[in-house]
């Protein structure tokens, strides 16, 4: 579709440029049903932009990760932006349409299973998506396409957008960063255990398949024979896309897994016996990524070999009083984060924890980070976390505590193997033994999920 210019000296408007690399004939995503090629994602994207109601925002809640491809793109090709709620709470939902209240919600059931805000208008895609025909693919290289949420595990999510712009040079050092896990002259198929409307789910679950030679699984197996039956639905290199939670399950279950070209993990710290073994178990590399919503991944490391994060290209990492400044060819500006880190000559980076993990108490400093290492440590945790109380004692001391989830051991038995690792001052005053803990998605431990818990909340 041509544009027709009145006056030759306004500057002329950028071009837009394709949401999809690759022909037709390539797969986009498979699953038990077989592939379905690009041409008839794009037939589907159009399909579906045609339904959307008039709005400048969609909260986009599929379920299925095929789905959410398709409203995604079908939202930047309206010029309309997809909202990424941190969470499909009523709670988290209701947060992000104040914000932005010309926005609908839609998804891929009814109400996509999670509880609505009352009064909130909800599409729901049709079983069947529609197709049309009609030109390529494209939107502007400027246009804001989304906005993520933080996840609030540290506190109040915020709202962090992307550009089109932004996300091609992101899945371009995406692709730097998984070198060498499979041949580039074959297709890799992606099987992912995070959501999508996570960020780093977006990056290698979405962005992957649109942006590289890439399909991806349809949807988000949880149970490791669920896993297991995804990447046989493969038919090429796999790569398993997952967290540290869901690793140590596959581990732990026994399950077989078909030939891996590889796994990457994040969301949270990955322990280096869980890479080894996992290493040993699938018989491939874990490269564990490094990022957040606000930066997108910026580091990667093979964490059963190497402790160092190496920043991928054209990123730097620059220590800060208080945490760490990123700067990366994505980024509209430098990025603070609360990491702190310890950076080498050659650019490589330690994590030291976060500003607000560290502990001072009766003069002596330790990381919730590096405690809660230790916890996990002892034989019969299966999973755990410490955190620091808001209330003081009567000493004025805000205390630590612990949620833990282990096989055989009583509270007194977990402090008692923790005498051995941690010093006096640091040790739990209060352990709550738990079937699970509150983690999202993601893996991740909300602070305030956590004390409703410790404090005899529902898990």
């Amino acid at each position: 579709m041509s544009a027709v210019i009145h006056d030759h000296d306004a500057p002329a408007a950028a071009p837009a440029v394709p949401m999809l690399c690759g022909n037709g004939d390539q797969p986009l995503a498979f699953g038990a049903g077989g592939t379905v090629s690009r041409a008839r994602f794009a037939a589907h994207v159009r399909g579906v932009a045609a339904l959307l109601p008039t709005g400048g925002h969609v909260v986009n809640l599929c379920e299925d990760r095929y789905r959410f491809i398709v409203l995604f793109c079908a939202t930047a090709l309206r010029g309309q932006v997809t909202l990424l709620p941190p969470s499909r709470t009523r709670a988290a939902i209701a947060a992000v349409r104040r914000g932005h209240p010309d926005s609908v919600c839609v998804g891929d059931g009814e109400a996509c299973g999670c509880e609505m805000p009352e009064g909130v208008h909800f599409l729901r895609l049709p079983d069947a998506l529609p197709e049309r025909e009609g030109d390529d693919l494209r939107v502007q290289d400027a246009a804001v396409v989304a906005i993520g949420f933080t996840s609030g595990s540290t506190g109040v999510p915020k709202a962090n957008a992307k550009t089109w712009r932004g996300f091609r040079t992101s899945t371009a050092q995406n692709l730097a960063a998984l070198a060498g896990l499979w041949p580039r002259d074959r297709t890799v198929h992606v099987v992912a255990t995070v959501p999508p409307q996570h960020m780093y789910g977006m990056e290698l679950s979405v962005l992957l398949p649109l942006l590289a030679d890439a399909a991806v699984h349809v949807g988000k197996p949880f149970f490791p024979g669920d896993v297991a039956a995804a990447l046989r639905d493969a038919d090429g290199a796999r790569l398993l896309v997952t967290t540290p939670v869901h690793l140590r399950a596959l581990v732990e279950s026994g399950v077989v897994l078909p030939p891996l070209s590889g796994i990457v993990t994040a969301t949270a710290p990955l322990p280096v016996a869980l890479a080894r073994d996992a290493e040993s178990r699938f018989g491939c590399e874990v490269r564990e990524m490094f990022g957040s919503t606000e930066t997108c991944v910026i580091a990667r490391r093979r964490t059963a070999r190497d402790g160092m994060w190496t920043p991928l290209p054209g990123v730097r990492v620059l220590p800060q009083p208080d945490g760490a400044l990123v700067e990366a060819p994505h980024l509209a500006a430098p990025v603070a984060l609360a990491d702190l880190v310890e950076v080498h000559g050659d650019g490589r980076f330690l994590l030291r924890g976060r500003q607000a993990d560290l502990l001072e108490i009766a003069g002596k400093r330790a990381s919730l980070g590096e405690l809660t290492q230790r916890l996990l440590a002892v034989p019969g945790v299966r999973d755990g976390v410490l955190v620091q109380l808001e209330d003081a004692d009567a000493a004025g001391i805000r205390r630590i505590a612990a949620l833990v989830v282990a096989d055989g051991l009583d509270e007194a038995a977990i402090v008692e193997a923790l005498r051995a690792s941690i010093d006096p001052v640091f040790l739990p005053r209060r352990v709550r033994l738990v079937d699970a803990l509150p983690r999202n998605d993601t893996g991740k431990l909300p602070r305030d999920a956590v004390l409703r818990v410790l404090h005899g909340g529902v898990q």
